[in-house]
């Protein structure tokens, strides 16, 4: 039905109802729900809920899993073998009952009516279980039903390749042309949700994978005896998701006491009630209730999952300056110099590490890069997005090499290679167990930061954004960008500060290249432009593939010695500026600047 619903679609509330809104004449409402279908972002399909074409609902998700089982059934001769995996989060609507578990449900049905095996979890999972899953059981393909910490009135349909990583072109697309191939419901069976409680192909990995799992995750574990003899205390919170149970299972395989869980925010609440937005990234202000809980306990550090656990935030007491919310990128650092000396501890041949790499979205610090010119192993780049860092670590271990960690600046991590996307169950034990070595050394977290720091160079980054709602004018901006001094001719400058090097991924170009060609992926539906300057200034410029932004990212990665912080975040300010009026020209283009 039209309405997005089950064929019992009109018992639905009227939020939830193309109905409703006809009778009240919204017809741009009704235009932006019927007149266009959800797209493969960098997390997969993601969209309120409600009715319409354009959101995820009942139909919406039966059409794309029938467009997946078409274009898996075309790859995959033993598909009915193999099977697929399905997991889902605690998110949920209440008024119009579209929740993650019915719509995990509704998936597996559609799948269980063509005869093909289906690995649905009896619960909320963190996301990364599903990656995990697919490739311990061999599985072609996975579901998570997530919107990871999007607002309580989203959810999302990310679905794994069978190597375990998200999918990305031409997958993505082959699959949307199924879906539009066959719109309408195979059969009543695609919308009965009790068939995952009859049918004999219907397996619950849980205890299996969870197990697994958490043996796994010793591969990461390199001072238990030191964890178990830990005098620090940490906080947990999960954020009204999935993640209590599964960091505290971690940090029981660590050897460590579990954390002390944030009570209000231990339990599933897919009205995130405690908080005014479920992202953990942005900083004290969704904190609040985890800090004063380790004020209480005097615990010097905080560690919160997002709702789909995916993703992870650290805190720190300082003493006498409050509390320290990592960055992304800072995290990074600590986590990067970490892996790397715990994997040269345990290999002393100097030969071993030509074959091991660490990985950054393009956006990303360029702090690994630095430790790779350092240390001897190879740092590679990606586009942004966690899908193409999986993919490029699934390739790298098919010939033999070892992806030690991986990051994306949004607070996402990767310590190992088992698991082919980010992951804060293991990121928050590993980051426990750091913080217990550091302390026996008499040190915290910050103050290893900024040992990094002085002895590699600071790498210090800002993020900014303008908003743009006339498309038309993001592309004459990137037009003239491409032509800023003369056709086909970029910019030499900014901020009076000479540009070594252009790479321009919507077009192919990389002036660092001897072919001039780049070694990312052209990515023609979107803009992205990054500029390396002399004196060590990194920008890139991109637009945002589901709202109307141009986002600017700008890191000052300094030489070892220039340590006066103050002068370098004023220069780094001083350039962001400079960026910005220089390149899009706010005034001028009606922009609104925003800064992160």
């Amino acid at each position: 039905s039209e309405d997005g619903g089950s064929p019992a679609a009109g018992d639905l509330q009227p939020q939830y109802s193309c109905s409703s809104l006809v009778a009240a004449g919204r017809q741009d409402d009704l235009r932006k729900r019927l007149c266009c279908r959800m797209s493969f972002g960098t997390a997969g399909l993601r969209a309120p809920m409600g009715a319409g074409f354009s959101r995820i609902n009942d139909l919406t998700v039966i059409q794309s899993t029938q467009g997946l089982h078409s274009y898996l059934s075309r790859c995959f001769p033993d598909l009915r073998d193999r099977g697929v995996v399905i997991g889902f989060d605690s998110r949920g609507q209440e008024e119009s009952g579209c929740s993650s578990q019915r719509l995990a449900k509704l998936t597996a049905a559609v799948m269980l009516s063509r005869e093909v095996p289906v690995h649905l979890f009896s619960t909320f999972v963190p996301t990364p279980y599903v990656p995990y899953a697919v490739q311990k059981l061999g599985a072609v393909a996975g579901v998570m039903i997530t919107a990871s910490h999007n607002p309580k009135e989203d959810n999302g349909y990310k679905v794994y390749w069978c190597n375990g990583a998200q999918i990305c072109s031409p997958h993505d697309r082959e699959i949307l042309c199924c879906v539009e191939e066959q719109l309408e419901p195979w059969s009543s069976s695609c919308w009965e949700e009790e068939l995952v409680e009859t049918s004999s192909l219907r397996t619950n990995p849980l205890a299996d994978i969870s197990r697994s799992y958490m043996e796994e995750l010793t591969s990461l574990c390199f001072h238990r005896n030191l964890n178990r003899r830990c005098p620090l205390k940490f906080v947990h919170s999960s954020f009204h998701g999935v993640g209590h149970d599964y960091v505290q299972k971690a940090f029981q395989t660590f050897g460590f006491a579990p954390p002390i869980p944030v009570p209000e925010q231990k339990d599933p609440d897919p009205n995130f009630s405690s908080v005014i937005c479920p992202n953990p990234e942005e900083g004290l202000s969704v904190l609040e209730l985890s800090v004063l809980l380790a004020e209480k306990e005097n615990a010097p550090i905080v560690l919160a999952t997002d709702p789909d656990a995916d993703r992870l935030a650290v805190a720190e007491k300082s003493e006498g300056c409050g509390w320290k919310v990592f960055t992304g990128n800072e995290l990074a650092a600590l986590l990067g110099w970490w892996m790397f000396s715990n994997w040269k501890d345990a290999h002393p041949d100097p030969e071993d590490v030509q074959k091991v790499y660490m990985l950054s979205t393009t956006v990303s610090s360029k702090i690994l890069q630095t430790f790779a010119r350092e240390k001897g192993f190879k740092f590679e780049e990606t586009l942004p997005g966690f899908k193409w860092i999986g993919h490029r670590i699934h390739e790298l271990a098919q010939a033999g090499n070892t992806v030690l960690f991986s990051f994306e600046e949004s607070i996402g991590f990767l310590c190992g290679s088992w698991v082919l996307d980010k992951d804060g169950i293991s990121s928050a034990a590993v980051v426990a167990e750091m913080a217990s070595y550091l302390y026996h050394k008499h040190l915290n977290l910050n103050q290893q930061l900024h040992i990094i720091y002085q002895t590699y160079g600071y790498h210090l980054s800002k993020t900014s954004y303008v908003v743009c709602e006339d498309p038309p004018t993001i592309n004459s901006i990137f037009s003239r960008i491409r032509n800023f001094g003369g056709t086909g001719s970029y910019p030499k400058t900014c901020s009076g500060i000479q540009i070594v090097h252009v790479r321009d991924v919507t077009t192919g170009y990389d002036s660092s290249q001897p072919d001039l060609r780049s070694v990312l992926p052209v990515m023609k539906s979107s803009h992205m432009i990054t500029f390396t300057l002399q004196n060590g200034f990194v920008a890139t410029l991109r637009t945002s593939g589901t709202e109307p932004k141009i986002k600017c990212y700008a890191e000052y990665c300094a030489a070892p010695g220039n340590s006066d912080v103050s002068r370098l975040e004023e220069e780094l300010q001083s350039f962001m500026a400079a960026l910005l009026d220089e390149f899009l020209e706010p005034e001028r283009n009606n922009l609104t600047r925003r800064h992160i």
